[in-house]
């Protein structure tokens, strides 16, 4: 129906049904509109890195007597993965030209590995504070990180190693499945330890200080990643099957704006924004360095 009641013609539906797609695939084929949705998200990307690297900055200088706390290796990962991100969105249509292939797909792959790595410190922090108040031994904690990481990275090594010796379709989608896999992981990671200790923050006595800055410091970024990675995992899952959906290839700059925006730059922007708060000084309580 029309604006006034009046019924439109299916024709006229369908035309501009036309008109819409028509206009995205216009804009998806053009070099032109390419480079410029490309360089948008390179400055995106910078701006995001330089914001990580200030406040990595202004940490060192209120505890510089401390050495890589697991606040200062957050931010100097956010900075290193989305100065990466910058560069290579800078160098986009280098970077689709550069062979063999497997090249391509290591510039492509390992910032989204770091990410993995990035926020996966983030949850190993939070299951630390949360076993720590429940008096439970966190000796497993950091060896089981380090060990989710170094198997993952030495999958993701070993399929690109596979996709060097024979580049075939099949080989493409197990790697990209791989990734929605470990994507889902780190959301699960995220709803268990970010809502654990939620529910443990909001069992403290309301008149606890900080009780409810914290509370929704944590509600806040448990909901902003475990949404990032969810997005990711179902996004990862439509690029292996369906080649519309591909974000490896240059034709398809919309739906790279889309996504990086709303699965890294998003989340980053607004997690390093509520996690701005800087450490307190020596003397006024302890803050222990990373081990």
């Amino acid at each position: 129906m029309g604006r006034n009641g009046v019924e439109v013609p299916a024709a006229v539906i369908a035309y501009k049904l036309r008109d819409a797609s028509s206009w995205w695939q216009d804009i998806n084929e053009s070099v032109v509109w390419q480079d410029r949705i490309f360089h948008v998200l390179a400055v995106l990307y910078g701006l995001v890195a330089a914001v990580a690297l200030v406040q990595l900055v202004r940490i060192q200088l209120r505890v510089p007597e401390y050495g890589w706390t697991t606040q200062k290796v957050f931010h100097f990962l956010n900075f290193l993965v989305n100065g990466v991100r910058c560069l290579v969105f800078i160098f986009r249509r280098n970077v689709a030209s550069i062979n063999p292939p497997i090249v391509q797909h290591i510039l492509l792959d390992m910032p989204s590995l770091a990410f993995f790595t990035t926020y996966a410190l983030l949850v190993l922090f939070w299951a630390e504070i949360y076993y720590q108040a429940r008096a439970v031994s966190t000796d497993g904690l950091r060896p089981s990180f380090f060990t989710i990481n170094a198997v993952v990275y030495a999958i993701q090594i070993a399929l690109w190693l596979i996709l060097w010796w024979k580049d075939t379709r099949l080989l493409v989608i197990l790697a990209k499945m791989f990734f929605a896999g470990v994507s889902l992981f780190a959301a699960l990671g995220f709803l268990l330890y970010g809502g654990r200790l939620f529910l443990m923050l909001q069992r403290f006595p309301v008149e606890s200080k900080g009780r409810r800055k914290k509370l929704q410091e944590v509600g806040y970024v448990t909901t902003i990643c475990f949404s990032c990675f969810l997005v990711r995992c179902i996004m990862m899952c439509f690029n292996a099957f369906d080649k519309a959906a591909d974000l490896d290839v240059l034709d398809h700059p919309i739906l790279n704006f889309i996504y990086y925006l709303l699965v890294e730059i998003l989340p980053s922007s607004l997690v390093l924004f509520i996690l701005r708060k800087l450490p307190p000084k020596r003397g006024i309580t302890q803050y222990h360095p990373i081990r």
